[in-house]
């Protein structure tokens, strides 16, 4: 039985393998082409912020010292209770024609509200590209003349980068490349951009938005686009709102292609374990559509594939089997060789590779308590609300 359950576990890591390999060299970093002589639309950089004091003013003064010469920087005050709102403010009082800031209207309640607060930005935005970044990204100086200069060089109507994260404790570096690991190992990146080539046509338009993804804290689109998808009211009671965004520009034809953060915008998600499990937990269960049986069946492979491997190590050794072993010790190499890889890409501690096992134990103790909370019917809550 040991046996069998090894050799899923390694079929599934050589298909894997087969998407990220790919991957490398599909997920490419965003690029300035031709800047000197593509157009330079004025770019709209909006910015929700509730409770952000310990982030705001590193992201604007990245912004403020942008290599690009037409944006605006507009920031959406949500009912922050720190000072928020007189650090932008005295920023402002700096560069007068270059920031806005905003209070937020209360929110209304069929809306979520990072949606709404993204919805009332993109009234106020002048721009003909929308950039929406989360309080606690940073960007390059060459970011916004790359973003502009990426739309014409491949016909995109949206932008979704996967910035570099800064991590700090052990537990964000343990936890936080496992995201980018689902990501990297089972979407081809590829597929987000174009329809894949062996899908029938009749299947292609009904298929499509299931090739969809994004990452929220940096997603760019253009006005046009964003108008004709009904922007954030078309998303506002969905917790993953930046991947439901994503298939809505899909549905509607609209051309999407995701990249790589690294070297235009960084990210420190979260300083703790305990503000990251929070985070993690309202939107853990939203990535399964609200499926426990999907949820559950997804735990259950992750027991087999990342976790087995490493136990069954020692069992071969003290039954003295080398089938076992052997299946075994192919398995962790694989896991390990993925996780470096993933490493070297991001720029993370490769050290941290090596606790892989860990991190798929902690997302399996924060499954457990999703499980509670979709049977108890209990609302997370996050910066003061429930979601």
């Amino acid at each position: 039985m040991l046996n069998w359950m090894l050799i899923f576990s390694l079929t599934y890591l050589l298909t894997t393998s087969v998407v990220l390999i790919r991957n490398r060299f599909d997920l490419t970093t965003v690029t300035s082409y031709n800047k000197d002589t593509v157009p330079k639309p004025k770019i709209s950089v909006c910015i929700p912020a509730r409770n952000e004091e310990k982030n705001i003013a590193n992201l604007l003064e990245s912004i403020i010292v942008q290599d690009y010469s037409s944006f605006e920087i507009l920031v959406l005050d949500d009912h922050s209770t720190d000072r928020t709102n007189t650090i932008v403010t005295d920023l402002r009082h700096d560069h007068p024609d270059l920031i806005q800031i905003f209070p937020g209207k209360p929110k209304p309640d069929d809306w979520l509200g990072k949606p709404w607060a993204c919805h009332q930005l993109g009234k106020k935005a002048t721009g003909e590209l929308l950039l929406y970044l989360d309080a606690d990204t940073v960007l390059e100086p060459n970011a916004l003349v790359n973003i502009a200069s990426t739309f014409p060089h491949y016909n995109l109507d949206m932008i979704a980068i996967w910035p570099k994260q800064i991590l700090g404790t052990f537990w964000e570096k343990t936890v936080i490349p496992l995201i980018y690991y689902a990501l990297v190992t089972l979407l081809p990146a590829i597929y987000v951009y174009r329809d894949p080539r062996w899908m029938p046509t009749s299947m292609k338009k009904r298929l499509r938005p299931a090739f969809a993804a994004a990452n929220g804290q940096c997603i760019a689109f253009t006005k046009e686009c964003y108008n004709r998808i009904d922007g954030h009211k078309a998303v506002r009671n969905h917790v993953v709102e930046d991947v439901e965004l994503a298939k809505a520009v899909k549905r509607h034809n609209g051309k999407l292609r995701m990249f790589n953060g690294v070297g235009t915008v960084q990210c420190r998600m979260y300083r703790n374990n305990s503000d990251m499990f929070s985070g993690l937990r309202k939107n853990f269960l939203a990535g399964f559509q609200y499926s426990l049986l999907l949820f559950i069946t997804a735990a259950l492979l992750h027991l087999v594939v990342f976790i087995l491997p490493f136990i069954t190590i020692f069992i071969a050794i003290y039954m003295n089997n080398p089938e076992l072993l052997f299946l075994s010790i192919a398995s962790v190499s694989i896991i390990l060789l993925h996780r470096l890889l993933l490493a070297q890409w991001f720029q993370w501690n490769p050290l941290y590779s090596f606790t892989h096992p860990i991190g798929i134990g902690w997302f399996q103790c924060l499954g457990l308590v999703k499980i509670y909370d979709q049977l108890t019917g209990k609302k997370t809550e996050w910066k003061g609300r429930k979601v």
